[in-house]
Parts: C-alpha cells; sequence; structure tokens
C-alpha cells in the first residue's frame, strides 16, 4: 500500500506539547510556526489518506485544511475541508441547485476565485507598469526590472 505525502494547514500555531501528542499518534514535521505540518499516511488513495489523518489526528488538531502535497497525473491537489454544518447545509443546497456536487461545486467556485484573482493581480501590474512607464523611458524600466530579478532575495532579520 502506497505513503501519501499529505499537508495540514492548521487555524493557529501549535504548542509544542500538543505536536508531541500528535506526533504520538502520527509521525509528523513541522514548519518554523507550527502552523503547517507534514504527514506520510499509508492508504490505497489520496482521498483515503486525507479521511484517515482526519480521523487520527482531527481532535487532537485545530486543522483547517488537509491537501495532497504533490499533484496527481492531472495537476491537481486533493483538497479536504471540513466545513461548519450551517455551511455545508449551504453549500449542499447551492451545488444542487446548480445540478452538481458538492465537490464540482467547490472545485468550481475555486477555479473562478483564482481566475478573478490572477485577473486583479494582472490589471495591478499593468497599472503600476503605466505609472512607471509616465516617469522613464521603456528601456530604463526594463533595465530596473532585469537588475531587481538578478540580485539576491534580502534576508530578512527578526
Amino acid at each position: 500500500m502506497p505513503h501519501h505525502a499529505l499537508e495540514i494547514v492548521l487555524i493557529r500555531p501549535l504548542g509544542p506539547a500538543e505536536l508531541r501528542d500528535a506526533a504520538r499518534v502520527l509521525p509528523l514535521a513541522a514548519n518554523h510556526d507550527a502552523t503547517r505540518l507534514m504527514a506520510l499516511v499509508r492508504a490505497k488513495t489520496p482521498h483515503q489518506a486525507a479521511r484517515r489523518l482526519r480521523y487520527r489526528l482531527g481532535a487532537r488538531l485545530p486543522i483547517d485544511v488537509i491537501t495532497t502535497h504533490y499533484p496527481d497525473a492531472d495537476h491537481k491537489l486533493l483538497l479536504n475541508v471540513t466545513f461548519p454544518a450551517a455551511a455545508h447545509a449551504v453549500l449542499l443546497d447551492e451545488a444542487r441547485r446548480a445540478h452538481q456536487s458538492p465537490e464540482r461545486f467547490v472545485e468550481l467556485a475555486l477555479h473562478r476565485a483564482l481566475a478573478q484573482h490572477a485577473d486583479q493581480e494582472a490589471d495591478r501590474l499593468d497599472r503600476a507598469v503605466h505609472e512607471l512607464l509616465a516617469h522613464t523611458t521603456p528601456a530604463h524600466l526594463l533595465s530596473a526590472v532585469g537588475h531587481a530579478l538578478t540580485r539576491l532575495p534580502e534576508r530578512h532579520t527578526s
């Protein structure tokens, strides 16, 4: 049976005792501030792995979202979300009205939101470039962008 790499996004950071307690149930790797965890879960499918992880750790951790860490053959990630009862009822009703499964309804809503975000970001960048071009030449702007992209990122110290 294969292992599936799952990422757990938490609602809040974990304390050291909470992390130790959860890691006794299932080996976990935490990021620097314990708001995201990684786990390898043995299961036949990614869906079963996510359900198994939620069953084993759901009562111990403030889980927001579980995702597969690697995309599948269709370049998609599994998203495992548990909605509050009221939100779940609204989701089921809206999906039924759209003649879609709840999963498909959420998938399409996410695609629309991501596309809208990409469009807004493209518009924002277009406006910023036009503002910059109002005060310089395209050659100078291109040179400055090239220079900025080739510099190493600065390290932020706290």
